[in-house]
């Protein structure tokens, strides 16, 4: 059942394309069903609207459809008002569903969205105890009904009522019996496992984040995203988790640490990267989750139309650009019966499969995507059949065979056959047979009792096929001398006495019999050619009393008059013939497209240039969409005339067409395929069409758009006007007009015009806007005022070097007389740029100088009528240095000093003044004060014994004067008399005996590596170094290389050899005495990896 939810909005709102909106927040009960609605106003829309529920921010509620969430989507066609209603309804609501949600409605380049809130309420938990399993005792409110007193009754109209969880959420555990009793709880272990539950807790501080992770990213698949946090301790070692396994880094997951910013940066991301992140640093822990969004699945092939008949099988199919996608497949206009329909998908292929189609399955079906949308049209028609070969009529001589054949257009049709009305059964003479199409009557050994009105009826059609056998009585000749002599038999496939019809492809058998005595000679000819040959595709057979003229597989040139020339010696016979041979028309021609509409296209196309021989019936149409191979019949009955309109068409799709012709004998070869074309409609009629001026000669006229473009777009505007009372418009601009407003010249003065405006795209022109009444072309007089912008009707200041551009905007009509006045004198167009148009005038100073200064007045004049503004322009610079800077008086470590203002103020007022000083010797500047705005001050703080020199500049709005006024004398600081004594100085003794703080280490080394010793002293005065082995001075001996850095000593040994091993020793010696230190040197050969390792130079070791 359906829960009413209550809102804590008042009114729907109604805004955008929304009609009407859920509420913004809605309170349901846990079980029960929600409904929440909403419409979609589709007048101005040009597609139809496609609404997504989501939840959150990007949770699309269309992948959850099923038991718990339902979708629906209706319709009204039945009003004129095109409304859509979408319905959402959660079925059983859970606590789970509570939360934010969202409704996306978008059309083309039109959006709207509204949010609401959902809240689901667990009201029934309140009456069930706090453990399912637990039965010891019930809930008792006995307390809850005793009837209170006097005195409480009143207290409670006085005071507030009290939340009793509040308040045992706020007191002290041993509080909670007191006020269990006072409330009238007893089941003291259920209020406290309830109040458990309760009770909020508090969020701990991290100690180990300065930043945590975000509470959840968005990214598209296959894009990159990166999960930042910062930490306390720079060099602290984090861990990243992924649903709880630990992350390894790689090319996929990259892992970095910057200061105290840790990132884990995901790569090409996909569906399994959607998953809760952490990470770890100790036992601290911060989470996010990764939410991966495909990308829109859009449709790469279109969903093709159907015309078939009652029975056949349809496969509406489709491709998308991604497999596994999720397509669904509707029908707007019927509900459609499931047991006879399928769905199958194979990879990127996706088809509805209609097994046997009715008259019911006839509609629009669509497909959608998320990021696409097609639609097909199914049409179904009865099945009619078609007889493609009728039976010819048959004569006969006894013990010949009789064949009987037709040909219908469906292989699945059954018959019988009947002779005079009455049913003919099969027997050993009398054969039968059904082969796909065609149905045969085979009568062996023909005899006179078989001549008669054949006739085959297919079963469950009320149609017959008949035709005659005719038997042919033998002829018994007596011989006696008799001229020869031909006898035409003028039934079967002769219409006349000399015509005989066959169709293409067919076999002719003409059969003449031919009397005289002796028997003669017979010579058939065509034309002036005799036809001699005996075998072969055209031949003549003789027989006795027969001339037989056979044609195999009649073709077009067959056609013609043909001649049969018999003679003996007693005379000679001649007989003409003409052979007419019919056929299938030949294919229409030049099928071309004249116009589209919205859903339609007119078609024309050129009869065939052969007709086949007989009167043309009619055409066949068929279309496709470009690039489909899947063809669809427009007409099942045979249409006449050569134009035809194609309907039920989509906007906006390439269409080809192809026609086919139809004559008695059968259907033509199709067209040629006709150039593609694209159904598109005329826009709708502009909107909001205005005067927006009119002059004498001119009228101005502005619009808006058209509400309906279509998929044809919009190429601009036509305007065309009339006179009152004319019938004929004028055309008012030769080229499209693109802009939504026109000015048209050249009207009549006083005359009234009729105006209107059409939109023209690639479908033509569109229905005009067109204006309520005609226009009176007179201009509007219109007193002249000027409207000066608020920052000019105060002084208005600029520097020096400045551009100056002034646009005073005016009206008045007709155009009015601007003329500009400086202190009362006309402008000097050398200095001042002046432009007029008819609503403004521009004033405009390319560098702005001081003599730029002044009043300007603008005046406006039409006629005798005028108005004026005045316009105060004030040009600054910066100020000139202050006036007879001096030091006035000189007291303690303070100056005095005074000056005069400067001589130039640069246009505008002092602000200040900066002042400065200088010690004679460094001769540094130092501000000793800024924005002073008096003529004097005193310098303190002066340094005793030092004599100053002081500077001041001057400021104003437009800063500090470029040169500085120098004072002409100086304040000399005097010294005191207190004399100081120093105390004696006492050097500090540094001299020390040489002592080795660090001493030098026992080496092994490999021969040919060079090596190093080393050790540390200290001595004054420095120490004289003397190097040792086997305590025999080293000297200059190059193969040693010493170094003496601030006390520590070096010795290299450069490849020393086994020879070079032995005691080296280190000597200080300075005049206050010496130290040594000495170590032990151990030269080992190589071994056999190390040779191999030895790259050819020697490794210096430490």
């Amino acid at each position: 059942m359906s829960f009413p939810f209550f809102t804590e909005s008042g009114s729907t709102e109604l805004s955008g394309l929304f009609v009407e909106k859920p509420p913004q927040s809605l309170v349901a009960v846990t079980g029960m069903d929600l409904i929440i609605i909403a419409k979609v106003d589709s007048t101005t829309l040009t597609r139809k609207p496609t609404m997504k529920w989501l939840k959150g921010k990007w949770l699309d509620l269309g992948s959850k459809a099923g038991k718990h969430m339902q979708f629906k989507e209706t319709y009204d066609r039945n009003t004129k008002v095109r409304i859509y209603t979408y319905e959402m309804k959660i079925i059983k609501a859970v606590a789970g569903d509570s939360g934010g949600y969202r409704c996306e409605v978008t059309a083309k380049d039109k959006c709207d969205s509204c949010t609401f809130e959902i809240e689901i309420q667990d009201i029934f938990s309140a009456f069930k105890r706090a453990d399912a399993g637990e039965d010891d005792g019930d809930l008792d409110f006995s307390a809850l009904y005793q009837a209170p007193s006097l005195s409480t009754r009143k207290k409670v109209k006085e005071e507030p009522p009290i939340d009793v969880w509040e308040l045992l959420k706020s007191a002290h555990p041993s509080e909670y019996e007191k006020i269990a009793f006072d409330h009238g709880i007893t089941d003291l272990r259920g209020m406290l496992k309830r109040l458990k539950k309760m009770k909020v807790v508090e969020p701990k501080h991290s100690e180990a984040f300065l930043k945590r992770l975000e509470s959840c990213y968005s990214v598209e698949k296959g894009k990159k995203i990166v999960l930042r946090c910062e930490v306390m301790d720079p060099d602290v070692q984090v861990k990243w988790l992924k649903n709880g396994q630990e992350i390894k880094p790689s090319a996929k997951y990259v892992m970095e640490a910057v200061g105290n910013v840790r990132t884990l940066t995901l790569n090409r991301t996909t569906l399994a990267d959607d998953a809760a992140y952490e990470c770890v640093v100790g036992e601290d822990k911060c989470f996010t989750e990764v939410f991966v969004k495909e990308p829109p699945v859009t449709i790469t092939k279109l969903m093709d139309d159907y015309h078939v008949v009652v029975g056949e099988r349809v496969e509406f199919e489709i491709e998308v650009s991604e497999e596994g996608a999720h397509v669904m497949w509707s029908d707007v206009e019927l509900q459609k019966d499931s047991t006879n329909h399928r769905i199958k998908k194979d990879g990127k292929k996706h088809t509805l499969i209609i097994q046997e189609a009715t008259l019911a399955d006839i509609g629009m079906y669509h497909a959608w995507t998320n990021g696409g949308h097609t639609k097909g049209e199914l049409e179904v028609e009865e099945k009619q059949l078609e007889v493609l070969q009728d039976i010819a009529d048959l004569t006969v001589k006894a013990t010949d065979q009789a064949l009987f054949k037709c040909e219908v257009s469906d292989d699945k049709v059954t018959g019988k056959w009947f002779k005079d009305g009455v049913e003919v059964l099969p027997s050993e003479r009398i054969k039968m047979t059904h082969i796909g199409r065609f149905h045969r009557l085979l009568i062996e050994d023909v005899k006179p009792e078989d001549a008669g009105d054949y006739t085959f009826v297919p079963d469950g059609y009320a149609l017959s096929i008949s035709a005659k056998l005719n038997f042919l009585d033998p002829i018994f000749i007596i011989y006696s001398p008799d001229p020869p002599k031909i006898h035409l038999d003028t039934t079967g496939n002769m219409v006349s006495q000399n015509t005989i019809i066959v169709v293409a492809g067919n076999k002719l058998r003409l059969d003449v019999e031919i009397t005289g005595e002796p028997a003669p000679t017979v010579v058939w000819s065509k034309g002036d050619k005799v036809i001699s040959e005996t075998e072969g595709r055209v031949r003549v057979e003789a027989r006795k009393d027969l001339s037989c003229f056979v044609i195999e597989g009649a073709e077009r040139e067959d056609e013609g008059n043909y001649t049969i020339c018999v003679t003996n010696p007693a005379g000679e016979d001649k007989a003409m013939l003409f052979v007419k041979i019919v056929d299938v028309p030949d294919p229409p021609e030049n099928v071309r497209c004249l116009s589209v509409g919205e859903d339609c296209a007119t078609m024309m196309w050129d009869p065939p240039v052969f007709d086949g021989g007989a009167p043309l019936k009619g055409y066949l149409m068929e279309r496709k969409k470009k690039g489909s191979s899947r063809w669809t019949k427009l007409n099942f009955d045979v249409y006449e005339s050569n134009s035809y309109e194609a309907k039920r068409m989509i906007e906006g799709v390439m269409y080809e067409m192809r026609v086919f012709a139809i004559n008695s004998i059968g259907m033509s070869q199709p067209s040629l395929t006709s150039k593609p074309f694209m159904p598109i409609a005329p826009t709708s009629e502009p909107i909001r069409l205005t005067v927006h001026d009119v002059t004498d000669s001119t009228c101005t006229l502005k619009w808006l758009a058209p509400e309906k473009i279509g998929a044809g777009g919009m190429d601009g505007y036509v305007i065309e006007y009339c006179k009152e009372g004319d019938t004929e418009w004028v055309v008012a601009n030769q080229e499209l007009c693109e802009r939504q407003g026109y000015v048209v010249r050249g009207l009549p003065v006083g005359e009234k015009i009729n105006f209107r405006v059409k939109a023209v795209n690639i479908a033509g022109q569109s229905p005009p806007a067109v204006l309520s009444q005609p226009v009176t072309i007179r201009e509007i007089m219109e007193y002249p005022k000027i409207r000066l912008p608020r920052e000019l009707r105060t002084k208005y200041i600029r520097r020096v070097g400045e551009k100056i551009n002034l646009t005073i905007p005016f009206q008045g009509k007709p155009r009015p007389v601007a003329i500009w006045y400086k202190d009362g004198e006309p402008i000097d167009p050398k200095m001042v740029n002046v432009r007029n148009s008819n609503v403004d005038s521009i004033l405009f100073i390319r560098e702005a100088e001081r003599a730029h200064s002044g009043t300007y007045e603008l005046v406006l004049q039409i006629e005798n009528m005028e108005d004026r503004a005045s316009i105060v322009l004030r040009i600054v610079d910066k100020p000139g240095p202050p006036m007879k800077l001096r030091v006035t008086d000189v007291w303690g470590f303070n100056a005095a000093l005074e000056w005069a203002p400067p001589k130039d103020d640069g246009n505008c007022d002092i602000t200040g003044y900066t002042i400065q000083k200088a010690d004679m010797k460094t001769k540094e500047w130092f501000t000793v004060y800024d924005h002073n705005r008096r003529t004097n001050c005193t310098a303190s703080d002066l340094v005793m014994g030092n004599e100053y020199m002081f500077r001041a500049f001057s400021e104003n709005l437009c800063g500090l004067s470029e040169e500085a006024c120098l004072s002409k004398n100086t304040a000399v600081i005097a010294k005191t008399g207190v004399c100081h004594k120093r105390s004696p100085y006492k050097e500090k003794e540094i001299t020390c005996v040489p002592k080795f703080t660090q001493p030098l280490v026992d080496r092994s080394v490999v021969a040919g590596y060079s090596t190093a010793i080393s050790c540390a002293v200290k001595g004054f005065p420095k120490p004289k170094i003397v190097w040792m082995k086997n305590k025999m001075i080293i000297g200059e001996d190059p193969k040693y290389l010493m170094r003496n850095y601030q006390g520590v000593l070096t010795l290299n040994i450069r490849k020393p050899g086994t020879f070079d091993g032995g005691k080296y020793s280190c000597m200080a010696v300075n005049e206050l005495g010496k130290d040594e230190v000495e170590c032990k040197v151990d030269v080992r050969s190589k071994s056999r990896g190390e040779e191999r390792d030895d790259g050819g130079g020697g490794a210096f070791v430490i």
